[in-house]
């Protein structure tokens, strides 16, 4: 038998192999909003590169705060339930990034014990602003590839990306 022949199937196997999508499991929470104004941050002080561009970011409730250590993850999140049928916006999930802490927010949250408190913009994009919170489902965002393994992706600044293994103390 050529050897060809047989490199070309086991090539293709490999290729669906490592091109396969993580399915990594999500937690569910409930998330409140804040409004204006958002400085100073407990992760960035009062510097404006904190913000993406997008205006979604997030202020960490207790539950992910993690000391601090959530400063700068970003998260996907999507609205799942309300206490008002209707106030989820379907087929919405959206990327934040973590630039506070609720506790100590300088605006405070429109519900209290959140756990995460998405700024207007973000909140508005999963759901009907006038809810004070809603049910969530969320996970931390990660990249993954089956060659290299799974890479947390963290960022202080807009475009400062800082990579981390999965296993790999964080930076904060």
């Amino acid at each position: 038998m050529n050897p060809s022949c047989i490199r070309t199937p086991l090539l293709l196997v490999l290729l669906l192999v490592t091109t396969q999508p993580h399915h990594s499991r999500a937690d569910v929470g409930a998330a409140a909003h804040y409004s204006p104004p958002y400085t100073p941050t407990a992760c960035f002080g009062n510097d404006p590169a904190q913000f993406p561009s997008s205006n979604l970011f997030a202020a960490a409730g207790e539950g992910i705060w993690d000391n601090g250590a959530s400063c700068g993850r970003q998260y996907l999140v999507r609205c799942i339930s309300a206490s008002i049928s209707g106030t989820c916006i379907p087929s919405q999930t959206i990327q934040v990034r973590i630039v506070d802490r609720a506790l100590s927010s300088t605006s405070r949250p429109s519900s209290n014990g959140a756990t995460i408190v998405l700024s207007t913009t973000a909140f508005g994009t999963i759901a009907k602003s006038y809810a004070a919170a809603v049910y969530i489902e969320y996970k931390e965002y990660v990249l993954c590839s089956h060659l290299i393994g799974c890479v947390l992706i963290e960022t202080k600044h807009p475009f400062d990306v800082t990579k981390h293994d999965k296993n790999s103390t964080r930076e904060t």
